[in-house]
């Protein structure tokens, strides 16, 4: 079976990563679910158009381990890849997909950047959980940059 080679160069999380543990052949096998966000912009000027385009990858193994160990929502990534075309039975009707599975992902971001990201994504959720309810996290943290996605 041939396979396409996708690069997604300068992307940005959308969201956590997704680890779980899945029966293999041989055992247990990790397998994290990312979402990197790359954006394109064409032309100059008032002619400038931006498109955004986001990719759901899965990622096996020890590289799964690492990436949800060390990515958050917003790190920045470099990922390179595989396309595949799937299909499945939906309900007696056939469903096509397209399944992206990384083989190579750069860590774009410096430990400090990424650690800083870590600490704020810890955060946010330590003070949603804390907060009564309708209340809103951008009051309360002033000092934080909101992360511009």
């Amino acid at each position: 079976m041939a396979y396409v080679r996708v690069e997604q160069r300068n992307a940005h999380l959308a969201g956590a990563v997704r680890l779980v543990s899945v029966q293999g052949r041989e055992g247990p096998v990790s397998r994290a679910t990312l979402t990197a966000i790359s954006n394109t912009r064409r032309g100059t000027g008032d002619n400038r158009d931006e498109e955004a385009t986001a990719i759901a990858w899965t990622v096996w193994g020890k590289q799964a381990e690492r990436a949800a160990e060390y990515l958050t929502r917003g790190s920045h990534v470099n990922v390179v890849g595989r396309v595949q075309n799937d299909s499945y039975d939906k309900d007696g009707q056939t469903v096509y997909a397209m399944t992206f599975t990384a083989e190579e992902i750069d860590y774009l971001d410096t430990r400090r950047e990424g650690h800083a990201l870590r600490v704020r994504e810890a955060r946010a959720g330590q003070e949603s959980s804390a907060m009564p309810q309708g209340t809103s996290t951008a009051a309360h943290s002033e000092e934080e940059e909101p992360i511009p996605f």
